[in-house]
């Protein structure tokens, strides 16, 4: 009886057992695509100057601002106007000037070249069956650009009189691999926290 007893608890078990499962919530962008956007971002803001006087105090209107990871470019601009001697305004009503930021890129490119043949879709009767043909190539090489580009123009606070304009600031910031024969791969396979030099991708394995 007894062994009867432990035979049902240990198949009640494993089938317990084999109904279990974990759930993991994936996210819009993986951590290389954020950091590619931050650095990318960093980089445009390097050296930004305003057409004011510096000291002026600046209100940074991000309203008409968007893009994947916006919130990121519109503090990195801040730090930049603080590092560059400006002081920064919480609302409208305490600036000088306001400083309306719009964004013409902020995003990812990805560019690929193949020495060989690409992957293939072709199609094989005309009713649209599709074949797919796998990459078969020597050599390939993967760049993975974040890209950002930032403009804006000023105006007084008080009475809305234009002061000037920013030009597009343009920050970009690529990672690099390589492959050949479709199985040694090096290079850079993603973007590292705190890195910001990716270095040379031809002595990065």
């Amino acid at each position: 009886m007894g062994a009867r007893v432990w035979t049902a608890i240990t198949a009640a078990s494993l089938v317990l057992a084999g109904c279990a499962s974990t759930t993991e919530s994936n996210i819009g962008r993986t951590a290389t695509e954020q950091l590619l956007l931050s650095r990318a971002a960093d980089r445009a803001v390097e050296g930004l100057i305003l057409p004011v006087p510096v000291g002026t105090r600046i209100f940074v209107d991000d309203a008409y601002f968007r893009g994947e990871n916006s919130p990121y470019a519109v503090s990195a601009v801040r730090a930049a106007l603080s590092e560059a001697g400006f002081a920064l305004a919480n609302n409208r009503n305490d600036a000088e000037a306001i400083f309306e930021m719009r964004a013409g890129a902020l995003s990812l490119e990805q560019m690929r070249r193949v020495v060989g043949l690409p992957d293939m879709r072709v199609p094989i009767n005309e009713t649209f069956n599709i074949v797919s043909i796998p990459e078969l190539s020597v050599y390939s090489r993967r760049d993975r650009i974040g890209v950002a580009e930032f403009s804006g123009f000023i105006y007084d606070g008080k009475t809305g009189a234009p002061l000037g304009a920013v030009t597009p600031m343009i920050g970009e910031y690529r990672i690099r691999s390589h492959k050949v024969l479709m199985i040694i791969s090096w290079g850079q396979q993603q973007a590292m926290p705190g890195e910001r030099d990716p270095g040379d991708s031809w002595k990065e394995f």
